[in-house]
């Protein structure tokens, strides 16, 4: 595939959700059967503790020493893998396909009960015997200039990818939309056309609304178009005269690499599956009859540091003591040493829950060292700690595009796997080396009466 070719928080619980836009509507991660083995997550964590440390060797990597308190939280047990972050892209890429079959629909004047092949993809007729959903249709659908404004896709109908079953030529027309033709690739495969994936969704402003009570809430909703597909070319671009070509053209798509880190991930796309993960996971529970959660969202510098002393104060690695290697003489994380990149048996990365050769920390939580480093929702600022609030410690600068990363990696020596050391990428920027994974605040079953 030519290189040109391959180049490619929370939601809004107050006001103004508009998981309705058809770019991002329905397709949760399994509203059939959820698995409960899927996307565990590790906590509650809380309580107040010491974070960083008065002891860095190098000067100023690691944050200094601060006494914080942290409400409730819960944390993934493993890195977002590859497996969940191509759900999230084959959403996506479904959602847009469905959305051109729906319009096509529409505008050849077709709807389900036509029993036409493309009429099975029309948007479906809304529901107005429900009270307030008749309110918005007359009072507000009916005057809106978007056309398509509230309609829903049909996700019922499953999608035809052969080319040789399609159902008729109008739907041979949207499919060859989104792919390139075999005479625009380089092998002479269609290949989808990956820049055509976007994700997009709106979100609160919550802080800066809080400054200027006077002025209508719409007014901090904002909206983002992300492009969701990850840079597959990051083997390439971070590593030169190396052989990475396989890590590029095999690493994110085949099977085998199912259950390992997802890479080439930018922080704008790991906050976009956040958003897309509470979507899906609220959208199952009311099928289910279960109250919604709060939105997954990417943990705080305090947060992912907590986690990763489980709790403790004096932690200098995300185990106990200073040792790298463990009483089997294995390796504690993935992360360069003296001697090679090697420290498994692989030379890149390892799945995110190795029980034989990498174990979790002491709350279970598995590569708070080493593997992959991994984004956090905290701006990066060297004096970050000091001058936050101990009070669940944040700090975001919108002017500021460096994003904060902890953990180290597989090609990181082993300072930067210290649970204090910090490091720093520029938001827009994907690498080989970085993931990600997801937090959300803890809300009890039942509260205390």
């Amino acid at each position: 595939m030519k290189k040109s070719k391959l180049k490619v928080c929370s939601a809004l619980f107050l006001l103004f959700l508009s998981c309705f836009s058809l770019w991002g509507q329905r397709g949760p991660f399994d509203l059939k059967k959820p698995k409960a083995s899927e996307n565990v997550m590790i906590g509650p964590f809380s309580g107040t503790t010491f974070i960083g440390t008065s002891y860095d060797p190098f000067g100023k990597g690691d944050a200094p020493r601060k006494k914080v308190s942290i409400k409730k939280f819960l944390i993934d047990e493993s890195e977002v893998s590859n497996k969940d972050y191509r759900r999230f892209v084959k959403y996506v890429r479904d959602s847009i396909v469905r959305t051109k079959l729906a319009r096509l629909a529409m505008d050849l004047g077709l709807t389900a009960e036509d029993n036409e092949s493309l009429g099975m993809y029309a948007f479906k007729e809304i529901d107005t015997s429900n009270a307030s959903d008749k309110y918005y249709y007359e009072n507000y659908l009916l005057f809106s200039e978007n056309i398509y404004e509230g309609l829903e896709l049909n996700w019922d109908v499953d999608l035809e990818w052969d080319p040789d079953n399609y159902p008729s030529t109008y739907y041979a027309e949207v499919m060859d939309s989104i792919f390139f033709q075999k005479w625009e690739t380089y092998n002479g495969k269609r290949m989808l056309d990956v820049k055509q994936l976007k994700y997009k969704y709106t979100w609160f402003d919550a802080e800066t609304a809080a400054k200027n009570p006077d002025i209508n809430p719409k007014e901090f909703v904002r909206e983002e178009i992300v492009s969701v597909y990850p840079d597959t070319l990051v083997w390439l671009k971070d590593f030169g005269y190396s052989l990475n070509e396989q890590m590029f053209s095999e690493y994110f798509w085949h099977e085998q690499y199912d259950d390992y880190p997802v890479v080439g991930v930018n922080w704008e796309q790991a906050r976009a599956f956040c958003h897309f993960k509470t979507y899906s996971y609220n959208e199952n529970y009311e099928k289910l009859g279960k109250p919604a959660v709060p939105g997954f969202r990417l943990p705080t510098e305090a947060e992912w540091e907590y986690a990763a002393k489980s709790g403790e104060s004096d932690f200098i690695y995300p185990w106990k003591g200073e040792e790298l290697v463990n009483k089997y003489y294995g390796f504690q994380a993935n992360f360069k040493p003296p001697q090679g990149y090697s420290v498994d048996g692989e030379v890149y990365l390892a799945p995110v829950k190795d029980k034989k050769t990498f174990h979790p920390n002491k709350a279970g939580v598995y590569h708070m060292a080493g593997n992959v480093a991994e984004w956090t929702s905290s701006t990066y600022n060297e004096d970050g700690y000091e001058f936050s609030n101990p009070l669940n410690p944040q700090y975001n600068s919108p002017k500021n595009a460096r994003m904060t990363i902890r953990g180290g990696s597989w090609k990181d020596i082993a300072y930067f796997t210290r649970v204090s050391t910090r490091d720093f990428e520029y938001k827009d920027s994907a690498r080989s080396y970085i993931g990600f994974r997801t937090v959300r605040d803890f809300i009890p079953d039942k509260l205390d009466n």
